[in-house]
C-alpha cells in the first residue's frame, strides 16, 4: 500500500480535539477559515503522497555521498525538494514581509507531519530552515533579515544548525569554536562541527550556516557564546552567491538510518560570518531554532509511525497464515491486532499533544499559552520521537521475518526514525528540562492542563462514565505526583524520575484527547479510545510510582556495581 497523507486525522484533531478554533478567532490568523484549511492540507498531502513519498527507498538505498569534496545526494531529492520549495511549504508560518505565508504553526505543523512520514531524510532539510528562519525572524539585524529570509523561505537557499563539536556533545558551552572580529564588522569563524543534518546539497544555491562560536572576550559556558551567520557562498553586493567562504564538508556520517539526509562533520577556516543577536547572546537565538525543532523533530516521529503503521496494516490484510477467522490475513489473529491497534492509539495520542503544542505556540501572545507551550514541547519531541520508534518496531513484528528482510522496507522506518530521540536534545535532556526548567512556576503550568483533563472527564461523565473516570482518576493521580515532584528541592530527586515522569504525563493527555474523540460519537475512535483507556492509560501508575522513588535506590547503585 502506498503512503497516504493522515488528512482525516489531522482535520479531526483541528475540528474537535486541540482547539484550533480558538486560534482561526484570532485577528492574526483569521484568514485560517475552514476551506483554507481543507486546501492547504488537500494540495500538501498530493505533494507528499505523489511526489515525497516515492523518494523513501531511494534515500536508503542511494545515499547521499561526498565526492570530491561535492555532497551528491540521493536520486530524485532533487525534485522533490524543488517541489517543496515552490509549493510554499518552507515558509508556512514564516512573515508575508519576506515572502511567508503567516499561516498559524499548526498547518506547519500538519504539513510536517504528512512529509515525514512521506520521506523523512528530504523533509529534514526544510525542518532545518523553518527553524533558521524563526531564529532570525527574532535575533537578526535588519539587513541580515533583508538579505537571508526571502532566499530561505523561497527554498533559494537553505539552513542549516550547527551547535555539536567532537568533544562537547549536549554540552554545548564547551564548545572550542572561536570568531574574531575582522574589523569590518563581519567574524573569522574557525573550529569543525559534527553532527550537522543537511550540511550540503547540490540542489540549492546557497547552504546558510548558523554557527556557535565564542568571541575572544567570551566566558566560558553557554554564557559567553555568540552566533554567527556563516553563509557556503558570500553573498555579492546584489545579494548573490558570490565568492566561496573558507569552509567545507569534512565528511559524511555512515549511519543507522536517515541514508538520504546528508550528515556533515563541517570544517570552518577563518569563514567569514555576521552576528546574529547580541554578543555572547548566541544560546537565547539558538533555542529560539532549537524550540522549533523540537516540536518539529517530536512530530517526525510521529509521521513516521504513521508510515510504518499504514506499511505494517497493510500486510497485515494481505498475509494469509496459521487459522483465522473472518478473512483468514493475519490481521484477524488477537495478537496482530493488539500490535496495531496499539500502534494506532499511540499515533493519535501523540499527535494530538504535537497538534495541541502548536495551537499553544499559535495563542502564546498570551503568557498563559505560552507557559502551556513551552511545557507541551518537551512531552511533544520525546513521547512523539518515543512512539516513531515503538511504532516502527512493532511494524516490523507485525511483518515477522519478512521485516527483517530489507526488501520489505519496514526496516527502514525503524532506522531512519532511531535518530529522532536524539537529535534536538535528547529525550531524556527533554525529561530533565520539563521536570526542572519547566517547574519553575511551581507545577502551575502542569496544574492548568490537569484542571482542563479533570473538567473535560466531568463532561464526559454524563456519556462515557467508565472511561471519563478511568481518565479523571488518571489525572489526579499524576497531579499529587507532580506535587511531590516539585517539593523536591535536590534535582536528583526530579531527574531520577523525569523519564518516566514525562512518559505518564503524556499517558494521561493521551486518554483526555482519546475521550474527546469518543464524545463526538464517531464509533470507530470510540473503539479505539476505549481501547487506550483500558489497556495503555493504566500504564502511567507503574511509571508515576517509579517516579515517587526519587534517587536514592538509584544512586546508591555505584559504578563499581555496574561493572560487577
Amino acid at each position: 500500500m502506498a503512503y497516504q497523507s493522515p488528512i482525516n486525522d489531522l482535520r479531526f484533531l483541528m475540528d474537535h480535539v486541540v482547539g484550533f478554533d480558538a486560534v482561526a478567532a484570532t485577528d492574526r490568523y483569521a484568514e485560517a477559515t475552514p476551506d483554507m484549511v481543507d486546501a492547504i492540507l488537500t494540495e500538501a498531502a498530493k505533494m507528499c503522497d505523489a511526489v515525497l513519498a516515492p523518494l523513501q527507498r531511494n534515500g536508503d538505498l542511494h545515499p547521499a555521498v561526498l565526492e570530491n569534496g561535492v555532497v551528491r545526494t540521493s536520486p530524485g531529492f532533487a525534485d522533490g525538494y524543488r517541489a517543496i520549495a515552490e509549493g510554499g511549504w518552507i515558509g508556512m508560518s514564516a512573515d508575508p514581509e519576506n515572502g511567508g505565508m503567516g499561516l498559524p504553526m499548526t498547518l506547519t505543523t500538519a504539513v510536517n507531519d504528512m512529509m515525514s512520514g512521506a520521506c523523512l531524510s528530504l523533509q529534514l532539510n526544510p525542518l532545518m530552515c523553518q527553524g533558521q528562519i524563526e531564529a532570525l525572524e527574532h535575533h537578526a539585524n535588519d539587513a541580515i533579515k533583508a538579505l537571508y529570509l526571502p532566499k530561505l523561505i523561497s527554498g533559494e537557499w537553505c539552513g542549516t544548525m550547527n551547535l555539536t563539536e567532537p568533544q562537547a556533545g549536549s554540552d554545548v558551552g564547551a564548545l572550542r569554536s572561536k570568531a574574531e572580529p575582522n574589523g569590518d564588522g563581519s567574524y573569522a569563524i574557525s573550529g569543525q562541527k559534527i553532527y550537522i543534518s543537511w550540511g550540503d546539497n547540490d540542489f540549492t544555491e546557497n547552504v546558510c550556516h548558523l554557527v556557535l562560536a565564542r568571541l575572544p572576550d567570551g566566558v566560558p559556558g553557554t554564557k559567553g557564546i555568540s552566533l554567527f551567520m556563516v553563509p557556503k557562498f558570500i553573498p555579492d553586493g546584489d545579494g548573490n552567491p558570490g565568492e566561496r567562504n573558507s569552509l567545507r564538508v569534512v565528511s559524511l556520517e555512515h549511519k543507522l538510518g536517515l541514508h538520504g539526509s546528508p550528515t556533515a562533520v563541517m570544517e570552518y577556516d577563518g569563514a567569514t560570518g555576521w552576528l546574529v543577536g547580541p554578543e555572547h547572546g548566541g544560546m537565547a537565538a539558538m533555542f529560539t531554532m532549537m524550540n522549533n525543532a523540537r516540536l518539529g523533530v517530536g512530530v517526525q516521529g510521529i509521521g513516521v509511525a504513521e508510515g510504518a503503521y499504514q506499511h505494517a496494516l497493510a500486510y497485515a490484510q494481505d498475509r494469509k497464515q496459521g487459522r483465522a477467522g473472518g478473512t483468514g490475513a493475519i490481521i484477524e489473529h488477537a495478537d496482530v491486532r493488539r500490535m496495531l491497534a496499539t500502534m494506532k492509539a499511540d499515533t493519535y495520542a501523540a499527535r494530538a499533544i504535537a497538534m495541541a503544542c502548536a495551537v499553544a505556540i499559535d495563542l502564546s501572545d498570551d503568557p498563559a499559552w505560552q507557559a502551556r507551550a513551552a511545557f507541551l514541547t518537551p512531552i511533544a519531541k520525546a513521547f512523539g520521537t518515543d512512539t516513531g520508534i515503538a511504532v516502527a518496531e512493532s511494524g516490523v513484528q507485525v511483518h515477522g521475518g519478512m521485516g527483517f528482510i530489507e526488501e520489505t522496507g519496514a526496516a527502514q522506518y525503524a532506522r531512519d526514525v532511531r535518530v529522532t530521540a536524539i537529535y534536538e536534545g535528547t529525550n531524556g535532556i527533554q525529561a530533565m528540562d520539563l521536570v526542572a526548567r519547566k517547574m519553575m512556576d511551581g507545577g502551575d503550568a502542569a496544574s492548568a492542563l490537569l484542571d482542563e483533563i479533570e473538567a473535560g472527564s466531568e463532561a464526559a461523565k454524563a456519556t462515557h462514565p467508565a472511561l471519563a473516570e478511568a481518565v479523571w482518576q488518571a489525572a489526579e493521580t499524576l497531579r499529587e505526583t507532580t506535587e511531590w515532584l516539585t517539593a523536591q528541592d535536590d534535582l536528583n530527586d526530579r531527574f531520577a524520575g523525569a523519564v518516566p515522569y514525562l512518559r505518564a504525563f503524556a499517558r494521561v493527555l493521551g486518554g483526555h484527547y482519546h475521550l474527546a474523540a469518543a464524545m463526538t460519537g464517531d464509533t470507530a475512535r470510540a473503539r479505539l479510545a476505549t481501547f487506550y483507556i483500558e489497556r495503555l492509560l493504566p500504564e502511567h501508575i507503574g511509571l508515576l510510582a517509579h517516579v515517587r522513588q526519587g534517587a536514592g535506590t538509584l544512586l546508591a547503585i555505584t559504578p563499581d556495581d555496574l561493572v560487577a
